[in-house]
């Protein structure tokens, strides 16, 4: 759990000023300053989990790193634990080897599945591990009035994180229409943040509206279409998170921003990332790579991982390797890739040459985290059949690679038309037996289908199929296979579950390792692209998106298609 530590006892002055032992002495260490962006070398005292001094200090252990690299551990602006699919401990093993040691969480999709009763939980999970976890209250479960999950979390459940739990901040407010017209329950929940941090959640949002947005008091965005949008909100004083997920990645495409403007009031996130993406590339390490193949320089890279992000978030204790702050920080042997050969936390030597020196303490999750699928009936073939004829104009969800956009497009209804795909959503957590039908162009199953409990942000069960006979059997297959299982993602080819990822707690993680869990979905996901025949690079996270009704253009929830742009719900046959 995240919290304050610049206060210090008289006994850490005592050892900061030379006059008792240090606890560790790093010697001749390469150190990265975000704080005026250069590099010094000097010895590091760590006593108490701080960093006591720089230079020389008596020490009862001394690391020579003649030379070495050294970087403040990373810190992750924004993420979703629950998107990486990982149980917490299994998530802190995973990322603590690249260097993140710590993360600005929303608990959303937990929210969104069980309420504040999975988030306490959740966060009950954190205690204890080597990490520092801050968790935001979500602001919008649901997202908006178009979607049906299985909890809500009001304004009670928000002031509880805030001061129960030390939260930090009110996480992204993904409903920016109701703030921008002043919905009172939205400005109660903003106005309930008091000092703490408001993120947002505004894509294409610029102009008077952004103005509109900015006065209700939000603080961030990580959701920017354009570049000079980006500025925009930059200029007006907004904190920017420029990403790297699996599907989300806008880091690449917005670097210029800080070629052009430099680093302030900016930072990186991952928002949601993939267990094998985590496994093959690491986490806020591979931001940084990507920001630098972008342009950035390193030192600009890296001042965003660490300083800003804590400089956002009010972790005032971490961002900095200076004295008295904890110390987390990375060595390095070559800044030419950046996989830590050492990584400390809180003053203690976690991981070495990219493993963890010793297992992280395991806490199973509680029951309540289990059984949330709860379908009305059996599904058959006849559960996804849409009453619309050849001839007859649809709207369609047009997909697009690497964005949680999505296009809208009219298209006249062709027999057989292979073109297509069929997305349909199911609602799963109150056994209403509610769905909502559409299609999709660009998504690119040939054949097959497959179905997953991951989808964003009501997650409920959403299936994608070809748009044939055999493609709606499949579907159904696919969907009664997860819901036996109790959540997760399947794929399906005649009849027959090709590959699945099991994800018991609340329908979107498992209590696996990060490599056993990354296998699972990297052969999932290639057997939806060499098999079924779609060009995605991430399918599921793609998919996971769908339903997600703040985003433009258009989207698709159990209560039907959903035009963002106008914020209504909009029929699928055009008239």
């Amino acid at each position: 759990m995240f919290e304050q530590h610049r206060r210090h006892s008289s006994r850490l002055l005592a050892k900061a000023r030379g006059d008792a032992l240090c606890d560790l002495l790093l010697q001749n260490v390469h150190l990265f300053v975000p704080t005026t962006k250069e590099w010094i070398t000097t010895d590091i005292a760590i006593a108490d989990g701080t960093v006591v001094g720089w230079g020389a200090r008596d020490a009862r252990a001394t690391i020579d790193l003649d030379g070495a690299s050294a970087t403040p551990g990373f810190i992750d602006a924004h993420m979703h634990i629950e998107s990486t699919k990982l149980w917490i401990p299994h998530f802190v093993a995973a990322v603590l080897p690249w260097g993140t040691t710590a993360v600005a969480n929303d608990p959303h999709e937990m929210a969104n599945v069980l309420g504040s009763t999975g988030v306490m939980a959740m966060i009950e999970a954190t205690r204890g591990l080597p990490f520092t976890f801050g968790f935001s209250a979500s602001s919008c479960v649901p997202a908006s009035q178009f979607e049906s999950p299985g909890a809500r979390f009001d304004l009670d459940d928000i002031q509880q994180v805030l001061a129960d739990t030390n939260g930090i901040g009110l996480a992204e407010v993904m409903n920016f229409p109701a703030v921008i017209a002043g919905h009172p329950e939205l400005l109660a929940k903003i106005t309930a943040a008091g000092v703490h941090r408001v993120d947002g959640h505004a894509p294409g949002v610029t102009g008077r509206l952004l103005d509109t947005y900015l006065c209700a008091g939000i603080e961030s965005d990580h959701e920017m279409l354009t570049y000079d949008e980006v500025v925009e909100k930059r200029r007006k004083g907004m904190w920017v998170f420029l990403r790297h997920g699996s599907a989300s990645q806008n880091l690449a495409s917005f670097a210029r921003t800080v070629i052009d403007h430099g680093t302030s009031r900016v930072a990186l996130c991952s928002d949601d990332r993939e267990p094998d993406l985590i496994v093959d590339h690491g986490h806020i390490n591979h931001c940084i790579e990507v920001a630098i193949e972008a342009g950035i320089s390193l030192e600009d890279a890296l001042t965003m991982a660490t300083m800003n992000a804590a400089d956002y978030h009010g972790f005032d204790h971490l961002g900095i390797v200076a004295p008295g702050y904890q110390a987390d920080l990375n060595i390095y042997e070559s800044m030419d890739r950046l996989v830590p050969e050492m990584v400390i936390q809180h003053g203690d030597v976690v991981a070495r040459h990219g493993r963890l020196v010793a297992p992280i303490d395991h806490v199973k999750p509680l029951p309540v985290l289990l059984g949330t699928v709860h379908l009305k009936e059996s599904l058959t073939a006849d559960s996804f059949k849409i009453d619309v004829s050849p001839g007859q104009s649809v709207r369609v969800i047009q997909v697009f690679e690497h964005s949680l956009l999505t296009g809208s497009e009219i298209v006249t209804i062709a027999e057989d038309d292979s073109t297509l795909n069929q997305l349909t959503v199911i609602e799963r957590h109150l056994g209403t037996g509610r769905r909502g039908h559409g299609y999709l162009k660009g998504f690119g199953l040939a054949r097959g289908a497959i179905a997953s409990t991951v989808a964003h942000d009501a997650h409920n069960l959403m299936v994608v199929g070809a748009n044939s006979d055999q493609g709606r059997h499949d579907m159904a297959v696919a969907a009664n296979h997860i819901a036996s299982t109790g959540g997760g993602q399947a794929v399906c080819l005649n009849g027959d579950i090709l590959a699945e990822v099991r994800l018991p707690i609340a329908g979107l993680m498992a209590d696996l390792p990060a490599e056993e869990l990354g296998r699972q979905v990297a052969y999932a996901q290639n057997v939806v692209r060499q098999v079924l025949g779609s060009s995605l690079d991430a399918p599921f996270m793609t998919l996971s998106f769908f339903g997600l009704s703040v985003i433009p253009a258009l989207k698709l929830t159990d209560q039907g298609l959903i035009d963002v742009e106008r914020f209504a719900v909009t029929p699928l046959i055009v008239d």
